[in-house]
């Protein structure tokens, strides 16, 4: 039976928070969107130690971190038509203390099961509590200067919080234990609880929860997810990543015919059919599928070739961390207030690609200062310049009872095209260096363990080949991104907007067709 929703209006008490109070009400929202992205990376680092101390099998170790993004990405549509039909405030709240539990359950595992279990129990807390955040910006915050500050500190979040999981995840578990990696989340949740009494509701949408598409888009999302990731790591033969894609493919087809079909659907088919908004969510997609492998290979190269410990990998990516928040947190902001996404985003996607070409010109003596940091910087300058007016456009000229839902396909767009770029472009560098090398990865760890420096030489060369053709690969991910951007993106810049529309634009959404809804951003 379909789920009832009421029509609640916001509280009185619920109005905007004065000014004194938006900068407490920012803190409690990137907080939230920083423990959630934290978390996709923080666990990286610290796998070893798990291994070593729960006794985990090599088989089972990797869900320990795929079980977190599988349940994250395949639950996203849920969460975020959840909070608008109940209450983003509401729904924002119960998926932070689902989350701080499961971190509490994951800290004290006394096994691998338990571990794995709470990982995925933080995934659900984190599909309910990210669209929810996203959508609590545009409650909190008035539309001009003051929103368009606010994405941008939510899009650095964004940026920061993969390369800041790295570090933490070092520090903690170097310093500390491992198990602090997931406890450290418990105080940040309680003071996020706290601090949500600053926070806008807005109002919620009418309808009903749809029951059958809430089940057929998870099924298909969760199935699409786990196929991607168990095709990339046992093969593209393997029975089980065959039968995943293949229910997936049904289950999302279903899912399709089902929301062109329901008069309240999880997702309106309207939001995807706006250039503007579905050119943001193919561009995320494909900035995701680039930038998660981009982590993954640069840590590899790090940790296997250079040989860096986990904590010198953490500082390392120092620079990517700078360059996030100068383009994302302070730069990002003032030129979505002032010009069209595509002149912000375009540039900067050809400056990622930029420095994505140059990590493919590294090699194994490659100088950590004069070659590795510089293309760091560089590739995050560009990458921070897309997170504020992709989020932007995602959201701008949504109904208030469809913000969740707008940000949840998002959300979703970074983490299937993060599992993309992991099922395919691992499997693409491993070719590479098998070609130079046959079976260079196990031949480099044998040559590591007989202490056989030439053999050991040539199968670093061959792993960073391999890493090398990846780089390129990535490269041609931010290019076709560029492209997409170009073609399907023209909304234009707020000054624009402010003149108004041209005399054939059409208002389909009581917004102005194809322009920010944000006021330019003044000094």
């Amino acid at each position: 039976m379909p789920v009832e929703a009421r029509s609640v209006p916001a509280p009185e008490a619920a109005r905007t928070p004065p000014g004194e109070r938006l900068g407490l009400a920012l803190a409690v929202i990137v907080t939230a969107q920083l423990m959630l992205i934290l978390d996709g990376t923080i666990m990286n680092i610290a796998l070893p130690s798990i291994q070593t101390d729960l006794g985990v099998s090599s088989a089972n170790l990797a869900w320990v971190v795929t079980a977190y993004a599988l349940v994250f990405g395949g639950l996203l549509l849920l969460g975020g038509r959840a909070g608008d039909l109940f209450g983003r405030l509401r729904v924002f709240r119960i998926g932070i203390v689902v989350f701080t539990l499961a971190s509490l359950l994951g800290g004290l595992a006394p096994n691998e099961g338990v571990l794995i279990g709470a990982r995925a129990l933080q995934g659900v807390g984190a599909a309910i509590t990210a669209p929810a955040a996203l959508s609590l910006i545009a409650t909190t915050f008035p539309e001009g200067p003051a929103r368009n500050r606010a994405m941008g500190v939510y899009g650095a979040m964004n940026g920061l919080g993969s390369t800041l999981g790295l570090l933490l995840g070092g520090l903690l578990t170097e310093y500390l234990d491992w198990r602090w990696v997931l406890l450290v989340n418990i105080p940040i949740g309680a003071a996020v609880i706290i601090g949500t009494r600053v926070l806008k509701d807005g109002s919620r949408g009418t309808g009903r929860l749809d029951v059958p598409g809430a089940l057929t888009g998870t099924v298909g999302l969760t199935s699409l997810v786990y196929g991607l990731t168990r095709g990339g790591s046992e093969g593209w033969d393997d029975a089980a990543a065959m039968g995943s894609l293949i229910a997936a493919a049904v289950m999302l087809t279903v899912f399709l015919v089902l929301q062109a079909r329901s008069s309240h659907p999880m997702l309106p088919l309207r939001l995807l059919r706006d250039r503007n908004r579905g050119g943001a969510y193919a561009t995320m997609l494909l900035i995701g599928a680039g930038m998660f492998a981009m982590y993954y290979f640069l840590t590899l190269f790090m940790q296997q070739i250079l040989g860096y410990s986990a904590m010198r990998t953490g500082l390392a990516y120092l620079p990517f961390s700078i360059g996030m928040f100068v383009s994302a947190g302070l730069l990002g902001p003032r030129l979505a207030g002032r010009f069209a996404p595509r002149a912000i985003v375009a540039p900067g996607l050809a400056v990622s690609a930029l420095g994505v070409l140059w990590f493919s010109t590294l090699d194994p003596g490659a100088d950590y200062l004069t070659r590795l940091a510089p293309a760091m910087l560089i590739t995050s300058l560009g990458l921070g310049m897309s997170f504020v007016p992709l989020t932007l456009g995602a959201v701008s000229g949504v109904s208030q009872q469809d913000a969740g839902i707008a940000s949840a396909v998002l959300n979703t767009s970074t983490q299937v095209g993060g599992a993309l770029g992991l099922a395919f472009l691992p499997g693409l560098a491993s070719g590479a260096a098998d070609d130079r090398l046959p079976d260079a990865s196990a031949t480099f760890f044998r040559a590591l363990a007989a202490d056989d420096g030439t053999l050991l030489a040539r199968a670093a060369d061959a792993l960073t080949h391999g890493y090398g053709r990846a780089y390129l690969a990535v490269a041609a991910l931010y290019a076709a991104a560029m492209v997409i951007l170009l073609l399907a993106v023209n909304t234009r810049s707020p000054r624009q907007a402010q003149a108004g529309p041209p005399a054939e634009a059409k208002n389909t959404e009581g917004t102005k067709d194809g322009a920010y809804v944000m006021d330019s951003a003044k000094d």
